[in-house]
């Protein structure tokens, strides 16, 4: 802007208010236009953030509404809402607990108390923004919103938006350098020209002719001084490579748009970087790897197994009902039927397995629950791997506690099973061992094996009611009902996706709370488990040794009965080894796993809102399918900005030399400030836009991951980039210096078409290394070009302005009319970069980086001399011994 009002005072002073107002207002322009397109283009992503995070805040809580159970958005939550609550999820308003069984709430977000509160009857409080730690319950909505003591907590301290991603970072550290590198050779240029200047090696503005001491009036040295500014400025405007942050945030801003397409949200803009970089993916089984549409196919019942799995008719009656019992009250589901329909079952899928199977029984699921009451609930959780619930039978004095979770688990705690004819027989060591080879059938058939088991007490045996809350529920011995398998088949898509990931140097784990025997049976199907792997259970990998854990875990493929402890230990133990990990997890106690992982992955179906809390990216179908598309944007982003990256490096390189050279030599640049200013507009926020926004591809999955410390610019692009400004200098170099003598050009405005020529061959020459920049490796360029409708479309648009501006604009942009064989002179200097491109790609260059390869021959040689330095010493000690 300075520079455009220092030429608008210089040109009409000289030229006249009629002819010399051009130059300064097309400069002023020109830097709007700039500035209103990188702006509203910033402003478009920052609106598409917000929108993200809008979505990220969209919580999806289960509520009672005309007497069913159904999902709603937490912003259409009202007041007088009944909402479930369970482990992980998170209190969505302000309310009052309705009924409940140990209920912990976790307050340290509000509070700063990390010890989790005890809500019950006595103090029903609970408050929005808190988490569930433990049990369950059903509380009534009082406030909700900006209302609630969250939503002012909120509304006080704002929202952080400013996160920089590590790519930004290095980005913005490029520019600086490069930028500083320009601002340098602007200060030489105008250094070197003030003195050609004063010594009179160079012409002043205006033919005002070279300084001569005491004759060159002061108005001709200002001109001429000026002019040499106008240089230096130009020079700085098209040195400063003000597009690359811009890339980068239009590069995340895209990507993290498509990817809510490809079901994955993401929660930190960094996750979509490290993705690219990821070695090795550790996923859970449920829902993940397999569909998360249980039923039972398998059944043990009274002593023996069941064909089909609903015959119980050879049981007795109390048998029947107290398995019924069990399976209604122990259970975190309901069922609603009304009308005759058929019954609406709710909870999760495992729950819902179960209570199926109970309706096909001849479980009435109210009539069920209505026989018994609660006394007291023992939660189920991914440590303890089994629920509890005590209940006291109505009209009787008899407590039942009935238990249900992993089958070895129960049977671990059981001492007598239930016969058919209602007997109960102590379990001998062969029965205990024909019960575990049961379970071992069912899992090897990939079935996911629920035990059922219950003991009876007194009433006398219970605590009074006032202590009821305090009382832990006895978990033995046990008398065992029955064993169900129930089948989750895997995903068909699942094997395809895990051989990708294999071929793209990921290593894919399955950690599992499963049976090892169900866990190696699915891994296999999925094509995880291959010959070598090793399957182990996570008690195995927790008694490791330091030095036998780094040993054997590159083998490792599968952990079964894992721990949340055992998937932490498993993160930290592979990031030690180098690896760039990536996590999913989908329960409250997978968050401290999820929060160590390189990138967290929290499921959006079955996760609690602690695990999406403590992740990066949400998968909003808890699809490993998923997974790897987002892999493929992670790999995606990081090349995108390297094409632009290499893009914008030729155009600084190529500029930065033609007008330096052109400076020294001739005294004035070939290209005029408006000129670059355009120039600057095509690299800039144009070449950002298309260039960042090239969607990914399958073959990105050809290639190992990337290295969280590979260089920004490798050997392959710095090839690129020579290859192109050399070929470009030269060209534009010989036009600058001999173009008039070339093509013949004669007349008065020889040296102004001679300059047209330069300008429209140096855009050509852009737009063309635009195109050469879509591929770093590839020799086709034009591979995938034409479903690219945003990069034509800018492509076509630089052409049609190209042509306005030099036919039609020509007083503001320093040009004259061309005829059309300076046009098509123009197009094919432009053009002949692609053949250039395309035959610089047989050059072999190292993979390595060439700085890197020169740092570590020095170590080596610094080695080899002190192992020499220590062989000599070691014979001169010996000479004197």
């Amino acid at each position: 802007m300075i520079a455009g009002v220092i030429s608008l005072g210089l040109k009409m002073k000289t030229d006249g208010v009629k002819d010399g107002w051009y130059d300064g207002v097309s400069i002023a322009v020109a830097v709007l236009i700039v500035i209103l397109v990188t702006s509203i283009t910033d402003y478009r992503q920052s609106l598409q953030f917000t929108v993200l995070s809008e979505e990220k805040r969209n919580i999806r809580v289960e509520v009672i509404r005309g007497g069913r159970r159904k999902h709603v958005s937490i912003f259409d939550l009202v007041v007088g809402d009944i909402v479930f609550l369970k482990i992980g999820d998170q209190v969505p308003a302000d309310g009052l607990l309705v009924d409940g069984h140990s209920l912990y709430i976790n307050q340290s977000s509000l509070t700063g108390e990390s010890e989790p509160v005890h809500v019950s009857q006595r103090a029903p409080y609970l408050l929005s923004g808190s988490k569930v730690d433990d049990g369950y319950g059903k509380m009534v909505v009082t406030a909700v919103g900006m209302l609630t003591e969250w939503g002012q907590l909120m509304a006080a301290i704002g929202e952080d938006t400013g996160e920089e991603t590590p790519l930004q970072v290095r980005l913005n550290g490029v520019a600086t350098l490069v930028g500083k590198v320009g601002i340098s050779v602007a200060g030489f240029v105008f250094g070197i020209s003030i003195i050609f200047y004063f010594v009179g090696h160079l012409e002043g503005s205006g033919n005002s002719g070279k300084f001569k001491a005491g004759r060159t009036s002061g108005s001709d040295v200002f001109n001429s001084l000026v002019e040499i500014i106008e240089v230096a400025v130009t020079i700085v405007v098209v040195a400063v490579p003000e597009g690359l942050p811009l890339a980068v945030t239009l590069n995340l801003a895209y990507a993290m748009k498509k990817m809510i397409a490809d079901k994955a949200l993401v929660r930190r803009l960094s996750a979509c970087e490290t993705m690219g970089c990821a070695t090795t993916i550790c996923s859970d089984k449920t829902g993940t790897l397999t569909l998360n549409q249980m039923t039972v196919t398998k059944a043990w019942v009274g002593g023996g197994m069941r064909d089909p799995v609903v015959d119980l008719s050879s049981l007795d009656q109390d048998y029947q009902t107290v398995l019924i019992e069990g399976i209604a009250q122990n259970s975190t589901g309901s069922v609603f039927s009304a009308g005759g329909k058929e019954p609406e079952v709710t909870g999760s899928p495992t729950e819902k397995a179960a209570l199926h199977w109970g309706l096909q029984i001849g479980m009435r699921y109210k009539e069920a629950r209505s026989q018994s009451t609660i006394m007291q609930v023992e939660a189920f959780n991914s440590i303890k791997k089994k629920a509890g619930v005590a209940v006291i039978v109505k009209n009787t004095d008899k407590v039942h506690i009935h238990w249900k979770g992993a089958a070895e688990m129960i049977l671990d705690l059981c001492d007598k099973v239930r016969c058919p004819e209602n007997s109960i027989m102590e379990i001998i060591p062969e029965q205990r061992s024909h019960l575990l080879s049961v379970i071992e059938g069912m899992a090897a058939e990939s079935l996911r094996c629920i035990a059922f088991a219950y003991m009876e007490l007194e009433d006398a045996e219970v605590p009074a009611e006032h202590k009821l809350e305090e009382w832990k529920i006895p978990e033995g011995p046990l008398t065992l009902l029955a064993i169900i398998g129930i089948k989750d088949p895997c995903r068909s898509e699942v094997p395809e996706a895990v051989r990708r990931c294999q071929a793209a140097g990921i290593k894919v784990r399955m950690i599992t709370g499963d049976n090892i025997v169900t866990a190696t049976a699915i891994a296999t199907e999925c094509g995880i488990l291959k010959e070598g792997d090793l399957a182990i259970e996570g008690a195995t990998f927790r008694n490791y040794s330091d030095e036998m854990r780094a040993a054997q875990l590159p083998r490792i493929a599968v952990m079964a009965r894992s721990s949340p402890t055992d998937k932490l230990l498993m993160v930290r133990a592979l990031k030690e080894l180098g690896e760039v990990v990536a996590v999913t997890g989908d329960g409250t106690n997978d968050a401290p796993a999820l929060r160590e992982a390189d990138i967290g992955l929290a499921m959006g179906i079955e996760g609690t809102e602690v695990a999406k809390e403590n992740s990066d990216i949400i998968i909003m179908d808890d699809n490993f399918v998923s997974v790897v598309r987002v892999v493929r944007w992670g790999r995606s982003v990081f090349l995108n900005i390297q094409k632009f990256i290499q893009f914008q490096l030729t155009v600084n390189v190529a500029a930065l030399t033609i007008n330096f050279v052109a400076a020294v030599t001739a005294g004035h640049v070939p290209l005029t400030a408006v000129q670059l200013l355009w120039v600057n507009l095509i690299m800039d926020t144009l070449g950002a836009l298309a260039l960042a926004t090239e969607r990914p591809n399958d073959s990105l999955l050809d290639n190992p991951p990337i290295g969280l410390k590979d260089p920004l610019i490798n050997n392959v692009m710095w090839r690129n980039i020579f290859s192109q400004a050399s070929y470009q200098v030269i060209v534009l170099l010989v036009l600058q210096f001999r173009g008039t003598d070339i093509l013949k050009l004669n007349g008065s405005n020889a040296d102004e078409i001679n300059r047209t020529i330069i300008f429209n061959a140096f855009v050509f020459c852009q737009l063309f290394n635009e195109v050469n920049s879509r591929k770093l490796e590839e020799r086709n360029v034009f591979k995938g070009l034409m479903t690219n409708w945003l990069f034509l479309g800018i492509v076509g648009a630089t052409v049609v302005f190209q042509v306005i501006i030099v036919q039609f604009l020509n007083k503001f942009a320093s040009t004259v009319d061309l005829s059309w064989k300076y046009w098509l002179i123009s197009i094919a200097i432009g053009f002949l970069s692609w053949p250039i491109a395309f035959v610089v790609k047989f050059i072999p260059v190292p993979k390595k980086p060439i700085l890197m390869m020169k740092r570590r021959r020095r170590i080596r040689k610094h080695r080899r001399q002190g192992a020499r330095d220590d062989e000599q010493s070691t014979a001169r000690g010996n000479v004197n011994a």
